[in-house]
């Protein structure tokens, strides 16, 4: 049985659900972004590394 991925809303939504950004990550594994918490809906996936880099530079872009 594979467990369900866990989502965290964005801390920078609006206040339609449906302009949120989701994320999943677990140690070890792909990052995962969706629109919306719900798998079927998932737009990105990629490293750990990638995802702390694209944070990085969007944090440093302010």
């Amino acid at each position: 049985m594979t467990a369900r991925p866990t989502w965290q809303k964005s801390s920078f939504c609006g206040e339609a659900e449906d302009a949120c950004v989701y994320v999943s990550a677990a140690p070890g594994t792909l990052v995962r972004v969706a629109d919306r918490a719900d798998p079927a809906h998932l737009v990105l996936a990629t490293t750990q590394a990638a995802w702390a880099d694209f944070l990085a530079a969007v944090k440093e872009s302010g």
